[in-house]
């Protein structure tokens, strides 16, 4: 579903290095969200190392990661995803319709396992509409 949206035409590539010293090429995908509903299914969190259960860290700011789960909605069916943003921690409830900002799909892959990460650069609150 949320694999189907439709790309902006902005993507990037950035070279890193595999385990192996191979260079991997990272594709981040910003995702065009107009016809997808958002509401937040469990609140923020924080993004923590595996093993440690230390909060992640963004490497180029240093600012703490959260993560925050989200129904995705469209017209024809429902998909959860988990999207992280960087910096102060969401002021969003369980329930809660949000709007999310500069929404970024990037795929990775690693030994067998492969998937979508998604990223963001703010989840907030959705505008309410006005009682007339």
């Amino acid at each position: 579903m949320i694999g189907d949206m439709a790309n902006s035409g902005h993507t990037g590539k950035s070279p890193s290095r595999g385990c192996h010293g191979e260079e991997v090429v990272i594709m981040r995908l910003v995702l065009k969200d107009e016809k997808y509903t958002f509401t937040v299914t469990k609140a923020a969190e924080p993004r923590t190392e595996y093993g440690s259960g230390q909060q992640k860290m963004n490497r180029a700011t240093k600012l703490p990661e959260w993560t925050v789960e989200v129904l995705a909605l469209d017209s024809e069916r429902g998909e959860v995803i988990r999207v992280t943003v960087t910096g102060d921690q969401p002021k969003v409830n369980q329930g809660q319709p949000v709007r999310i900002e500069e929404l970024e799909a990037i795929p990775w892959a690693h030994n067998d396992r492969n998937g979508v990460a998604y990223r963001a650069a703010a989840i907030n609150p959705a505008a309410q509409a006005r009682a007339a």
